[in-house]
């Protein structure tokens, strides 16, 4: 099991996070698309390292089209020698219209079609295949020299999708080359709903499971102190509560018998009372959503739930003592 943290969105401080983090011994250092672009702090991180990998979990990608992503990826990937992965997610439809004032429309059959026309341009521009990708979302029939990119001796980078759903869970099995786990997965839902979907899409078009790579950047509740605790357990709760809100993941809670819950989520959120949101998340929906223990018993923990069927996962660096980080790192990478 490969291990990424977060390098953070401060450009001033990118480049030591990054570097301390290689230092350290992770797999590889990611960014998410909040409140700043995704793309550029790994730019700075693949300068300043030469072996971590760089992974965005994720990048809206209705927020862009397919030839814009075809080009991020490829400058991040050729600049870092082969080390980025293109991590996309679809967000939901009133972030799309309302922030990204992006079209939407069915999101699993749109991600299908935008992730194979990002590779149809990547086989034109790495193995030299004619550009004609006629969908009925995106089409891109026109490529020459001058827009070609040269330095393609690294290949193009891998994509991983991110799902919660059956739907873009068989998009990602598909034409992906492996899926982000939605964080607001609990391990029922995992096992139950989510590989067994992975498996049998796999299976129906020909793939490995050893060529998918399942990467799930979960819920860690740990600390080295009662306050620190506390605080990441609050933190937690409300990060829960606010994905819980989405009326897209009801199923996860109907799982556990829950489903009540995210109408009320809804309404809190509809109201902005995100602080009492959280409150709502009880110690049972915690355990559930979250893996949850001491700092010197949270590698094993992890290991106890997705050993085996999780082969990339992400451990903030800043919830352990560093003498304690080695021993986690290991324990993580043998399952």
């Amino acid at each position: 099991m490969k291990v990424d943290a977060g390098v953070g969105f401060d450009l001033n401080k990118v480049k030591d996070a990054a570097i301390k983090l290689e230092e350290a011994g992770y797999d590889g250092v990611m960014t998410a698309e909040t409140s700043h672009d995704p793309f550029f702090p790994l730019l700075l991180a693949a300068e300043h390292t030469s072996k971590v990998e760089l992974v965005t979990s994720i990048a809206v990608a209705f927020a862009r089209n397919p030839m814009v992503l075809a080009n991020l990826g490829h400058d991040l990937n050729a600049y870092s020698k082969g080390r980025f992965i293109l991590g996309l997610g679809s967000q939901i439809k009133p972030h799309i219209t309302k922030r990204f004032s992006m079209p939407w429309s069915d999101p699993a059959a749109r991600m299908r079609e935008m992730i194979l026309a990002i590779q149809a341009v990547w086989n034109n521009w790495y193995k030299g295949e004619a550009l004609d990708f006629r969908g009925d979302y995106y089409q891109h029939t026109l490529m020459t020299p001058m827009f070609t990119p040269t330095d393609t001796q690294y290949g193009p980078p891998k994509i991983v999708l991110a799902a919660v759903g059956p739907k873009m869970t068989e998009t990602a099995a598909e034409v992906a080359d492996g899926m982000l786990v939605h964080a607001f997965t609990t391990e029922k839902y995992f096992r139950n709903t989510t590989l067994p979907t992975i498996e049998n899409t796999l299976k129906k078009h020909g793939r490995k499971r050893e060529d998918f790579q399942i990467v799930y950047p979960m819920f860690v509740v740990t600390a080295e102190t009662e306050e620190a605790y506390n605080q990441t357990k609050a933190a937690t709760c409300k990060q829960i509560a606010f994905y819980g809100s989405t009326p897209a993941y009801k199923p996860v809670l109907e799982a556990h018998g829950w489903g009540d819950l995210q109408p009320e989520l809804n309404r809190l959120s509809k109201i902005g009372q995100w602080d009492e949101m959280g409150t709502l998340i009880t110690d049972d929906v915690l355990d559930a959503f979250a893996v949850v223990a001491e700092p010197d018993q949270i590698a094993q923990a992890i290991v106890k739930r997705y050993g085996g069927i999780v082969d990339r996962t992400s451990l903030a660096y800043t919830q352990f003592d560093k003498k304690r980080l080695p021993e986690i790192l290991s324990t993580l990478r043998a399952a």
